[in-house]
């Protein structure tokens, strides 16, 4: 999704040209909110990416009309650009338009207090016959593939969702909001394991695989859920939500791997034993995440000045350098396998035969040609600039790595979030070099930002046969004509795109901002 975002961006900038009047950057910014809020959102909530006639639309995947999208750039995602907008011009219309979004998430909590990838608002009829049909056939979305009666923490869509609740309780402290907020709270607060980690999804449904059960650090689910509780604790004066958040930290600290593998995995059983998940993801011990627990690590000696949280960051350190791959395996700038063997430090690659969901198999060796490629086999890790941010922050003294600490003392709540890069599963970063210049001229008559639609699917057309299509799948992002995931369109449609315009938006006000 990330690389899909920064394409996006990279079509909007441009050359600095002169500057825009405050007043015409207001105005553009308002009349694309206008076409999203009043021509777009279905019931105040959003998708993706959209046809310019809306006949089709897509989140993950293809969507049908009536279904919103949790998942960033879906719903909680406009609802923060609407926020940032709202505090940047103080226009009522934006917070009207957050408060909206905020409405149609409220409408699809589930009653644990959490959120699901999408909602459906025709009820749970029209959402198990979507994953019956479009789910059930999408090969490589395998998250798709069951119908689940309870909420997940996968891919952010809850933690951005419970983000954007709590900063509109925030901004009016408005009762309406406070109440899912609450809910919401208790859901995090109810699955945390004794440990200190959560599960992939919440409460535990028998019919979705196994691997719902286990302590999750894929897709950050343990980052955010620590940041939400650190943020509403302070926000909220609940001193119990920060003695959560130091549990989840301690998690981090448990699952890490003994040397000379002192790497961590995607997913840990309930034993805390590393554990496989979707059948593209085996058990084993994974690079980029752990290099991203490395970074946490380091971010949560920041917050506590405990020197454990730096303890055994070179052990991780010293065991990703053993694993980057010697040249010629791999992409240039990718020199480290996603997954290596427990016990053996070999890499291990995901292949995958047949044509679609329904003949089609996944298989692991350590074979690095021909894998799969809608799972990077390979992952770019800067280890020089991990060690030199380790080792600056080792000579640091607690007291002064603390300085600032939202542990140590309440801060004033945040003003932005896409644009100050806080909200969850949203990095809008890249939006700093667009040109506003050109965003005000880009915008079309009808009132929207045309973006190119990089992705598109097969229509559902059926179950896939058990009888593999002739061609070659293996490394293709989609199977035959009855696979309905999503795959790289090679000529690509112009339509709207939430991410396009939540790009723009943030160039623009951080353009107000600078004035």
């Amino acid at each position: 999704m990330i690389l899909r975002l920064l394409a996006l961006l990279a079509l909007f900038a441009a050359a600095p040209a002169a500057a825009q009047s405050r007043a015409e950057i207001e105005r553009t910014m308002r009349r694309a909110t206008e076409y999203m809020v009043e021509r777009v959102a279905d019931h105040g909530g959003y998708v993706w990416n959209y046809l310019p006639d809306l006949s089709r639309r897509w989140g993950e995947m293809e969507a049908e009309p009536g279904m919103i999208w949790v998942q960033a750039p879906g719903t909680a995602t406009m609802g923060h650009v609407f926020l940032d907008a709202y505090n940047a011009t103080g226009d009522a219309y934006y917070y009207d338009a957050a408060a909206r979004a905020a409405d149609a998430l409220i409408a699809g909590q589930h009653r644990s207090g959490g959120w699901n990838y999408f909602i459906h608002q025709s009820g749970p009829g029209a959402a198990r016959r979507w994953y019956e049909t479009v789910g059930r056939n999408g090969w490589r979305l395998e998250e798709f593939q069951h119908y689940s009666d309870n909420a997940t923490f996968d891919d952010a869509g809850t933690a951005e969702t419970m983000q954007l609740l709590l900063r509109l309780y925030m901004v009016r402290h408005e009762a309406r909001f406070r109440a899912p907020l609450d809910r919401a709270i208790r859901f995090v607060l109810a699955s945390q394991y004794r440990g200190g980690g959560w599960p992939q999804r919440f409460p535990f449904d028998p019919r979705y695989p196994a691997y719902q059960r286990f302590v999750t650090f894929n897709d950050d689910v343990a980052k955010e859920n620590i940041r939400f509780l650190i943020m509403a604790g302070r926000a909220l004066d609940r001193p119990e939500l920060l003695v959560a958040a130091r549990r989840g930290m301690a998690a981090f600290l448990a699952t890490q791997g003994p040397a000379p593998q002192a790497g961590w995995g995607l997913q840990y059983d309930l034993r805390g034993r590393v554990a496989g998940a979707r059948t593209y993801e085996p058990r084993a011990l994974v690079t980029h995440t752990s290099a991203t627990n490395v970074e946490q690590l380091m971010e949560y000696y920041r917050l506590t000045g405990e020197r454990r949280f730096l303890a055994r960051i070179p052990d991780a350190l010293d065991w990703l350098e053993s694993v980057r791959l010697p040249d010629g395996i791999g992409p240039r700038d990718r020199r480290f396998p996603t997954f290596v063997e427990i016990g053996t430090n070999r890499p291990l690659y995901v292949h995958r035969r047949g044509s679609n969901v329904v003949n089609g198999r996944y298989f692991i060796d350590h074979d690095p040609a021909r894998p799969i490629a809608h799972y990077s086999q390979f992952r770019g890790i800067d280890l020089a600039r991990l060690r030199r941010d380790y080792d600056a922050l080792a000579a640091v003294p607690a007291d002064e790595a603390m300085r600032g600490s939202p542990l140590l003392a309440r801060r004033p709540f945040p003003r932005f979030f896409i644009v100050g890069g806080l909200a969850a599963g949203s990095d809008f970063s890249s939006a700093a070099r667009l040109d506003p210049a050109r965003i005000v001229r880009a915008l079309n008559e009808a009132g929207y930002w045309p973006a190119p639609l990089t992705m598109t699917s097969h229509r559902y057309v059926g179950p896939g046969s058990r009888r593999v299509t002739p061609g070659d799948y293996g490394i293709t992002q989609v199977g035959d004509e009855t696979d309905t995931s999503p795959y790289p369109d090679p000529t690509p449609a112009t339509g709207i795109s939430t991410a396009a315009y939540i790009a723009n938006m943030a160039r623009l006000i951080r353009a107000l901002e600078a004035r």
